[in-house]
């Protein structure tokens, strides 16, 4: 598989799983209007049909906002992760460099 079916096929899996996301938010925004509107009797259908339409939109409005930030967070999180990996690697090929110097230094003065 090449680099670009794999891409491919990632966003792919990405986009399905995001559709999934999306359909089971909204389901679960039908089922907590539903929830919300059952104990207001006095209301008529249409009016708890205006309701539930609203709290829908709400919820799904309140979940989108939920996973804006915390996407935003993720992507600060991986700047962070990625500077201290780099750093990380940067101090080991320093001291590896240093040990090579050192033991090529021991080898050069016992031949000597």
């Amino acid at each position: 598989m090449s680099l670009t079916d794999k891409y491919l096929t990632d966003k792919f899996l990405n986009d399905i799983e995001g559709h999934l996301l999306l359909a089971a938010t909204h389901e679960e925004g039908r089922t907590a209007a539903a929830r919300f509107s059952a104990p207001l009797h006095w209301m008529t259908d249409a009016q708890r049909g205006e309701v539930e339409r609203r709290f829908e939109a709400e919820y799904l409005a309140l979940a989108r906002v939920s996973w804006q930030h915390t996407a935003e967070r993720a992507g600060r999180l991986r700047d962070e992760y990625e500077t201290t990996y780099r750093d990380l690697r940067r101090r080991l090929l320093a001291g590896w460099l240093l040990t090579c110097a050192v033991a090529l230094g021991v080898l050069v003065v016992c031949l000597a």
